[in-house]
């Protein structure tokens, strides 16, 4: 064995002591940790013949990047749907990793991690009242479970046409129809071989909405004259947290055949709220769904879900089978998760997913979606009130889509520049209706209305300074 590894292994207990009490010391001072910084560097780390040893790499880690690392999992980071990670979250995230297991068997010889899966997976229709018709399986993120939807969408569009496109490639264009799909939809179709741009675009609702009109959506399905299609509809619009209507359109889907796919990366989550559980009504008829845990679950990046209809489960494994593989068949004549996704080899994601959803229950993951939303109300009726800011939309779940009342565009970016240099909170740019505008999305389970009204105190102090004319 290599001396750099046997010492290590020697000294695991005190390596991983020393990363313990690092870890506390960072997430204890989250809440005064900047939420950006404008250093600038750029590492010269010649590779090492024979190792620095674990210690020596943490020093020099901590002396490099730890100092500047900025608190994107802290209460005043609302520039993207940036969760943080609950304390459930991060012991199941530990053990992931400690035991280092292959999620990819679902039965046969192996570990019992693909069972932690599809039992995270019930936990999680239940959590989401999502009927039990539905099979889901983890991916890094929003993008892969959008591709994982969208081929399995592709392929049953290829059987309409009688063709197998998994095997005989794309041959004609595929009709995809939506309103405002998600960056992350588009890069899945461009992935997909879909094309991007190959959109054919609903017109949006009257007023202030980024919601698909139901009459035009109709008026696009009768000019495809018969032809199968996908529609990709949203749970939660980026600027403005909108909802197609699922009830609307689970009633044409009566009329129509077509796959439904709906990404709800973050709005999801609107299901688990006392009060806005109105906004999902209708959307359990969809084919297929993109959920984030990483996101409002507060659990650690790269976890997200993707729930398919058990029936399509054919057009799933006709899409990611590993048909020329004899080492990895399955003697039991059960499906493997290898097959149902893109990764062959992948993390046990599921355990920090199933630990928060045990360690908090139904109840509490409730109270942190609720607990957001009344965040983003608060901070919008200011927004709403004050006389230097401008609302762009209604508060519709978790974001507040504002700019400066009587600004150009160019100011707004300087405002929200130095607001965001001040490292005591983070927003996004935006555009909204050709106006540059400024976005902000409550979904870390640490912010307190405190950390809300302090920055309402901030924003005003900036505003009084005016220094960004």
């Amino acid at each position: 064995m290599n001396e750099r590894l046997k010492k290590d292994l020697d000294e695991i207990a005190s390596i991983l002591e020393e990363v313990k009490n690092q870890g506390l010391s960072y997430l204890d001072h989250l809440q005064h940790r900047p939420t950006s910084n404008t250093y600038k560097i750029t590492p010269e780390t010649q590779l090492p013949i024979d190792g620095w040893g674990t210690k020596n790499t943490l020093k020099y880690f901590n002396e490099t990047f730890e100092k500047i690392m900025v608190s994107s999992s802290g209460p005043k980071y609302w520039g993207f749907v940036t969760g943080g990670t609950t304390p459930a979250s991060i012991a199941g995230d530990w053990l992931t990793t400690i035991y280092d297991q292959n999620a990819f068997k679902a039965s046969g010889q192996g570990d019992v991690s693909a069972h932690i899966e599809m039992e995270t997976i019930r936990l999680l229709l239940e959590l989401f009242n999502l009927p039990k018709n539905l099979s889901g399986g983890f991916v890094s993120g929003a993008t892969m479970s959008n591709v994982t939807c969208l081929a399995t969408a592709r392929q049953w569009i290829g059987k309409q046409k009688k063709k197998d496109y998994a095997k005989e490639g794309i041959s004609e264009p595929i009709h995809v129809l939506a309103t405002l799909p998600h960056s992350s939809v588009l890069k899945a179709l461009s992935l997909l071989g879909l094309g991007s741009v190959n959109i054919t675009t609903i017109k949006t609702n009257h007023g202030h909405r980024e919601s698909m009109d139901l009459q035009d959506f109709e008026n696009q399905i009768l000019q495809l004259s018969g032809a199968p299609f996908l529609l990709i509809s949203s749970a939660g619009t980026v600027n403005t947290a909108d909802f197609d209507d699922f009830e609307g359109i689970a009633n044409l889907k009566k009329k129509f055949d077509f796959w439904w796919h709906i990404d709800a990366a973050f709005g999801g989550f609107a299901s688990c709220s006392k009060s806005h559980q109105h906004l999902v009504d209708g959307w359990e008829y969809a084919d297929s769904f993109t959920i984030d845990c990483h996101k409002w679950l507060n659990v650690p990046y790269e976890n997200a879900i993707f729930f398919i209809k058990e029936s399509h489960k054919i057009f799933q494994i006709e899409t990611f089978q590993n048909s020329n593989a004899p080492y990895l068949e399955n003697q039991s004549g059960t499906v493997d998760y290898l097959n149902l996704l893109p990764e062959n080899s992948r993390r046990l994601k599921a355990l920090p997913v199933w630990f928060a959803l045990l360690a908090y229950g139904k109840s509490g993951i409730q109270e942190m979606v609720d607990d957001s939303i009344e965040h983003a109300q608060f901070f919008g009726d200011w927004i709403e009130k004050h006389s230097h800011f401008e609302l762009l939309a209604p508060i519709r779940l978790n974001t507040v889509c504002f700019t400066l009342n009587d600004y150009s565009g160019e100011r707004v970016t300087r405002f929200l520049s130095i607001l965001n240099e001040t490292g005591k909170v983070f927003m996004s740019p935006t555009l909204y209706r050709e106006k540059k505008g400024i976005r902000a999305a409550f979904v870390n389970w640490r912010t307190t209305s405190e950390d809300v009204s302090y920055v309402m105190e901030l924003m005003h102090s900036l505003i009084k300074k005016r220094n960004f004319l």
